[in-house]
């Protein structure tokens, strides 16, 4: 077994990525034990409550994980959610936060069916061979800060700055994409498969029929396939403390700007622009000495809370956008 492989069984700290698009009747009577049950055994991070299913991640113990997963089993009434565990040496989150919203993962598009009318999956084994087929057109459908630092080679960007942007950009480059009747393959791609979901039921919804994505997202596939033998470039941004995670989902080498929650490179922390918690190169023109000034005075009040032993109440994570399974 590969060290690598041995250091990483050996981290503390499970985590579970999950998601399942399922009718949950009542979202705010499944809200309070579902937060209770986390809450009692240690578990934290974020859990997703909406009509349309579930979606988000959480770490804890091994045993407190399995628990809180059955309790989401029976809550779902399905036993086959989609899950992709990680291990971590330390907590990577502040607290445990179960929301209620109208969708699991926002792309504001109700007459669309993620359940009954989605692509079709790809295994991460068989994703190459699919992406390197020369009529095959391949789309990311993350956002523009989370394709800037990681991507298939040769993927197309949409530049989105939200999801919810993801339809209006794909009906505007419709005629373009499958030019002259062309009827390509389109496969696509997410962190951990939940927008593909949907995003492969509105290209359907849409016409397009030859559709696939990669089962598991990005981060199944960064799991599973070798770096050897693997087409992804750079990192994969997530939505918790590690920021982001490369091959074999080891740690990789991005910060987090606390003021914005954009990733940080190396060259971005030696900025002028750079200051902890309050600004980024990013972020610094979208704020301005105000915001700043109250940024700065957070960034205080969470310092002196490390220094006391306690969990400042601002010092959660918080993903830009939805958080994506």
């Amino acid at each position: 077994m590969e060290v690598s492989r041995v250091m990483e069984e050996r981290r503390p700290i499970c985590v579970a990525a999950l998601y399942k698009f399922g009718a949950i009747e009542d979202c705010a009577k499944a809200r309070k034990p579902l937060a209770h049950l986390c809450c009692t055994l240690g578990v934290k991070g974020t859990l997703l409550l909406a009509p349309e299913g579930i979606n988000g991640t959480i770490a804890g113990s091994d045993d407190s994980i399995a628990q809180v997963l059955e309790h989401v089993r029976l809550l779902i009434g399905d036993n086959n959610l989609e899950l992709k565990f990680s291990r971590a040496d330390e907590q990577p989150f502040r607290r445990m936060k179960v929301r209620l919203k109208r969708e699991i993962v926002t792309m504001g598009q109700p007459d669309i069916d993620p359940v009954n009318n989605v692509g079709r999956y790809v295994s991460a084994e068989d994703w190459n061979a699919l992406i390197r087929d020369p009529d095959t057109i391949l789309i990311d459908t993350r956002n523009d800060y989370e394709v800037a630092i990681g991507t298939f080679a040769g993927a197309i960007d949409p530049g989105t700055k939200t999801f919810r942007e993801f339809p209006a950009w794909f009906r505007q480059q419709r005629e373009r994409l499958l030019k002259d009747g062309a009827k390509p393959k389109v496969a696509m791609f997410c962190t951990g498969g939940i927008r593909c979901e949907k995003a492969t039921a509105f290209l359907r919804s849409e016409g397009v029929e030859d559709v696939f994505h990669l089962q598991g997202g990005i981060l199944k596939y960064l799991e599973t396939i070798p770096q050897e033998r693997s087409l992804w470039e750079g990192e994969c941004f997530v939505f918790d403390e590690r920021v982001t995670v490369g091959h074999g989902l080891q740690q990789g080498s991005y910060g987090l700007c606390r003021a914005c929650r954009r990733p940080l490179s190396e060259a971005d922390r030696l900025s002028n622009l750079y200051e902890p918690g309050v600004s980024c190169p990013a972020c610094y023109a979208e704020r301005n000495d105000e915001q700043r000034a109250g940024y700065r005075e957070r960034h205080r009040q969470e310092l002196l809370a490390v220094a006391r032993g306690e969990a400042h109440v601002g010092a959660s994570f918080a993903s830009r956008g939805e958080q994506d399974a």
